[in-house]
């Protein structure tokens, strides 16, 4: 977005701003009412919309808590076609919970996933179904707030951190960034790899936190490629001419920049965040790839996306080609990892000590 148009729309965003703020003080003066739970609750969102790394994150929450009992994820089910409580259950596609509860669905054993737009009733529902549950983490529900939840984990992109932001539409974020202060955690993500002691103090200032919050700084490990379908007649070339990447997600660099160090050109084709493909997509995505010059090519998305293709194709054009998607992972660095743990583990299990 050019400067001159984020001045002309600058007054719309402190008219949405506004009307977000008087919302939160509905809340905040009780006159909307949030309700706790006697369950572990941990809510992941962000100011922005979309971007930040939801998805791996709740993916380190699961991984982290599982050895301690039996979990639930709950989200919006952003893009689904039902509504409603739905309950993830083996062969749940995108269109009954959306993508990234399918993602869940499909990557843990032993987990309850479910989706609700109305995030108070679903807890209500899990409980009444599943008593035995020990945590709840809620998916994308920073601005929900009927639900007032034991953690709050705000996460913002290295790369456009929200104090360095505006409310939509001259830029992203969902309410105004002074809202941050609802959170007990801040997790900066998709840093670099090597990062160093100067940029985290840097950071630190302009987040200005408050007494209450705890920061922390993640970023993104890839692993090896997979197959879109398996069994597959392809391996993942060592050395390649072209990659077509082709995503429906908010932010595709950090993938981007991992896979040009693969191939000698890197195409991408980019469609909208949660974008549900169509045959047509489909099909223009093969015909870009059949056009590229050369035999060492593949097609990569990512692990979002390919819950996604699978609902319109489940093999027929694109699983005659070489397609894989990317998963990841988000790590912390030094210390960041085992303070970040025990702070969630001191929480989550708290009852399990006082029994």
């Amino acid at each position: 977005m050019t400067r001159f148009l984020q001045i002309f729309l600058y007054p719309f965003s402190i008219c949405f701003g506004l009307l977000m703020q008087f919302r939160n003080l509905l809340f905040d003066f009780h006159i909307f009412k949030s309700v706790s739970f006697s369950k572990p609750v941990i809510s992941v969102g962000n100011l922005s919309y979309g971007g930040t790394g939801k998805t791996p994150h709740i993916e380190y929450l699961v991984r982290l808590l599982q050895p301690y009992g039996r979990l639930a994820t709950l989200s919006r089910g952003y893009g689904r076609k039902s509504k409603g409580f739905v309950l993830g259950i083996p062969g749940s596609d995108v269109l009954q919970l959306g993508d990234e509860p399918v993602q869940y669905l499909n990557k843990f054993e032993h987990i309850v996933v479910a989706v609700d737009e109305k995030r108070k009733r679903g807890i209500q529902n899990l409980l009444q179904q599943f008593p035995d549950l020990t945590v709840i983490l809620l998916d994308d529900a920073y601005q929900h707030r009927y639900v007032k939840p034991g953690i709050s984990i705000l996460l913002t992109d290295y790369h456009r951190l929200y104090p360095e932001d505006f409310v939509i539409p001259s830029g992203t974020l969902r309410e105004f960034r002074s809202n941050a202060s609802r959170a007990d955690i801040v997790i900066v993500t998709k840093t670099p790899k090597i990062f160093s002691p100067i940029t985290r103090r840097r950071i630190l200032g302009e987040l200005k936190l408050k007494s209450h919050q705890q920061v922390y700084f993640s970023y993104i490990r890839y692993q090896d490629p997979v197959p879109f379908i398996i069994p597959s007649q392809y391996d993942f070339p060592d050395k390649l001419t072209n990659i077509l990447l082709f995503t429906g997600i908010a932010n595709d660099y950090p993938l981007k920049e991992h896979l040009s160090r693969m191939c000698s050109e890197i195409i991408t084709l980019k469609f909208s965040d949660h974008h549900p493909y169509s045959i047509k997509d489909i099909e223009e995505i093969v015909r870009i790839f059949n056009d590229l010059p050369t035999h060492k090519k593949v097609l990569v998305t990512t692990e979002k996306d390919a819950m996604r293709l699978k609902v319109v194709e489940p093999g027929t054009k694109l699983g005659k080609l070489p397609l894989f998607y990317v998963p990841m992972e988000v790590a912390f660095h030094g210390t960041d990892k085992e303070l970040f743990d025990n702070q969630i583990l001191t929480y989550a299990t708290k009852d399990q000590r006082d029994r």
